[in-house]
């Protein structure tokens, strides 16, 4: 397509045309997922999602019934590809050394409900925290935020700590087919079908809280066209512009000495 063309069409003309420009300049990642997922620890942590050793961040590996997940007494900042354990569904440590958080047994249960998720992210972000503490689900009205419209479920009342298989049923439930789920008086739980777009929800999801916190403190919320939101959620959440976040994501936290040693020996 030639740019003197461009002026005369219409936009759905112009988002495919986006598409097929981002299919082609886009590149596959070089991470492992091992490293993908010591980053993702990183990056939400820097990104306002730490709470000490509250929170875990999973991916599916190539094994069936397992996942990698972190080493329980580390936080998130301290996480790298080295240092990640490979569990079972039973939370049985299959490699690395400690346990895992016994907190992950709900992971297992999403796992098993949902063949589509291969990263699990769940924190205690504050913002997040906070509007689950007033008992109110996130409202998506920016387009910042669209990525999660219609996306996001919502578990009004807390069961306690998430140990049991009790909350594993009762979460994987609320939770459904959609990507997100809020919490309340808890934290944020984000279920995605790959790494870099559990990164990109995850951040998405606490920005989001912050917002409404801000906006619902100067008055009412007004909420948006849906067929819009829902066109900016489509965009937002393809692979090839997760892929690309979260290579920006990664960039930004590698340049933080702190972080280089996530991604294990050179």
């Amino acid at each position: 397509m030639s740019t003197q063309d461009t002026f005369t069409l219409d936009k759905e003309t112009l988002i495919q045309d986006s598409y097929r420009q981002m299919d082609a300049h886009h590149e596959d990642s070089a991470y492992s997922l091992r490293q993908k997922l010591a980053l993702t620890c990183r990056i939400l942590f820097d990104n306002g999602h730490d709470s000490g050793l509250a929170g875990q961040i999973t991916a599916r590996a190539d094994t069936p019934g397992t996942y990698l997940t972190q080493r329980l007494g580390l936080g998130f900042d301290e996480i790298s590809q080295d240092n990640l354990l490979l569990v079972d569904e039973d939370l049985r440590v299959l490699e690395g050394r400690g346990m895992a958080n016994p907190a992950n047994r709900f992971h297992s249960w999403v796992y098993r409900a949902r063949p589509d998720v291969n990263c699990i992210v769940h924190t205690h972000a504050a913002h997040t925290a906070a509007l689950g503490m007033l008992e109110r689900p996130l409202q998506i009205s920016h387009m910042d935020n669209c990525v999660l419209y219609e996306d996001v479920a919502f578990v009004p009342h807390w069961p306690g700590i998430p140990v049991g298989n009790e909350e594993g049923e009762l979460i994987s439930a609320a939770l459904g087919d959609k990507r997100a789920l809020m919490l309340a008086h808890h934290g944020l739980l984000i279920a995605a079908a790959s790494v870099e777009e559990a990164v990109v929800l995850g951040i998405a999801f606490e920005r989001a809280a912050r917002m409404q916190l801000l906006a619902e403190a100067a008055g009412e919320i007004r909420a948006i066209d849906p067929d819009l939101a829902r066109q900016a959620h489509d965009w937002v959440l393809r692979p090839q512009r997760n892929a690309i976040a979260f290579a920006y994501y990664a960039r930004r936290a590698l340049r933080d000495p702190r972080n280089r040693d996530c991604l294990g020996a050179a």
